[in-house]
């Protein structure tokens, strides 16, 4: 028999992305009315930075989150962007990190996106790296926490790579696309999550939630890395009393 503790799935009203470059936008809205705050997904399309060829970063919304007084997390799985030996027991300072990264690269996407941690991390977000595995995703679902991810769509919808300009498949001479999503829920028993997917329709179900194997999601996730993301980011209010937050994150 299941009990809570083995499957557990959140109310997350997700709604349809209105383009290929707003994914983003339209999962964090998705969260934020989840926390109850009902915010137009078009005035948040304009706020959330993008690149000149479309599409954002899970920093950026996390950015976005901070701004409005939310609290944000993001596990990275990015070695383009981070390094290992920045995390662990010696105390490194990210930021400083992130600006003598910049001094020494060419690449503008990157300098793009060390700039937007930056920024992050100013604005008090956190930024940690850890294994990436169920007892992690579970963690925050646990908690009625929803986790807005940064992944491959190629690797999750088992598709084509396509042409970026046009997002039209082509096997060969296509690069795999990204995508943003929300884990909002998980079965123990089958070793699922709960995808609550802004593009519809999509190759893997008519409506917005559908579940897939939890080795398939991480897979994705880490995958997520061909496009500059590869991470989970954790937004929640900073009131412990708002009737979504259960618990505090053990550090």
């Amino acid at each position: 028999m299941r009990t809570a503790l083995m499957h557990h799935n959140l109310p997350l009203e997700m709604t349809r992305q209105p383009d290929d470059f707003t994914c983003g936008p339209t999962c964090l809205q998705a969260i934020y009315r989840y926390y109850g705050d009902d915010l137009p997904l078009t005035s948040l399309i304009e706020d959330v930075p993008t690149f000149t060829d479309g599409g954002t970063l899970a920093v950026m919304l996390g950015c976005d989150a901070l701004t409005r007084g939310y609290e944000a997390t993001i596990y990275t799985f990015n070695l383009q962007v981070f390094d290992p030996s920045w995390f662990g027991s010696s105390r490194v300072d990210l930021a400083e990190r992130l600006m003598g990264q910049k001094a020494v690269r060419q690449n503008p996407k990157l300098i793009t996106a060390c700039d937007a941690y930056i920024e992050f991390l100013n604005r008090g977000g956190s930024i940690r790296m850890q294994d990436l595995n169920g007892t992690l995703i579970r963690k925050y679902l646990k908690r009625s926490i929803p986790i807005l991810t940064g992944l491959s769509a190629t690797y999750l919808y088992s598709e084509s790579r396509e042409i970026a300009e046009t997002s039209t498949p082509d096997d060969l001479r296509g690069t795999p696309s990204g995508h943003f999503v929300v884990l909002s829920g998980f079965d123990g028993v089958e070793r699922t999550v709960q995808v609550s997917d802004p593009f519809l329709p999509n190759p893997l179900s008519q409506g917005h939630q559908y579940e897939v194997p939890l080795d398939r999601a991480i897979c994705s996730i880490l995958l997520g890395i061909m496009t500059y993301d590869a991470n989970l980011l954790i937004i929640r209010p900073r009131d412990p009393q708002h009737h979504f937050f259960q618990g505090t994150e053990q550090r």
